[in-house]
């Protein structure tokens, strides 16, 4: 499993899916647990990956405690 990275103030990770469906499917599930996280990532698709970036722009574009706990939130989505 890929773990997350911290370069450029931001935290990174790339899922990557069996399909095309099954990463759609993950980002569905996921922005449920964003929006109530309230944080809202940076990502992108491509076919069966999903790239992730996460900074908290209100503290200046960093990584905080509030980006680690949306990782490890993100790592939960099944």
């Amino acid at each position: 499993m890929t773990t997350w990275t911290e370069d450029n103030n931001a935290l990174s990770k790339t899922y990557e899916f069996a399909t095309f469906e099954a990463a759609m499917a993950w980002m569905s599930k996921a922005s449920v647990i964003i929006s109530k996280h309230n944080h809202h990532p940076t990502w992108t698709n491509t076919y069966n990956k999903v790239h992730v970036q996460l900074s908290t722009h209100d503290a200046g574009n960093v990584v905080t405690e509030k980006d680690r706990i949306l990782a490890e939130a993100l790592d939960g989505v099944k």
